[in-house]
């Protein structure tokens, strides 16, 4: 997840997410097949969305599930730890996948998904739109 400036207006935001749709990883791309379109169990996802100072990688608002995708770079950070506390906060939970595991074993990155987001829609009254 990138973080937006606080100062940035809608649009620059809006604009920065777009490049980061254009610029997707590898393991962003493939984890983006299997949700796009309502593919994944009826669970509509949106990419690159903007939330407050943030932008998350993939966005689930009727679990109110944030998943990224991460890279070596994300181990231990601060700055993720901070931006979890703003998610949750806002009530998102955020999980995360490395990019290895996405490319290696996509069936149990969405095994371990699809637990989540159902769990999630048993626990809220918002669950996937049937």
């Amino acid at each position: 997840m990138e973080q937006a400036s606080r100062s940035r207006t809608p649009l620059v935001a809006t604009t920065r997410a777009r490049r980061l749709r254009a610029q997707m990883t590898d393991a962003e791309r493939k984890l983006w097949f299997a949700l796009r379109d309502r593919r994944f169990a009826d669970f509509k996802f949106r990419r690159q969305v903007p939330l407050g100072p943030f932008i998350g990688d993939f966005v689930c608002f009727n679990a109110r599930v944030v998943v990224e995708v991460d890279g070596s770079q994300h181990a231990e950070s601060q700055y993720d730890e901070q931006r979890d506390r703003w998610l949750a906060a806002n009530d998102f939970l955020v999980k995360r996948f490395w990019n290895n595991d996405v490319l290696s074993n996509i069936e149990g990155v969405l095994i371990v998904l699809l637990e989540l987001l159902r769990e999630r829609s048993r626990n809220s009254a918002c669950g996937a739109k049937r």
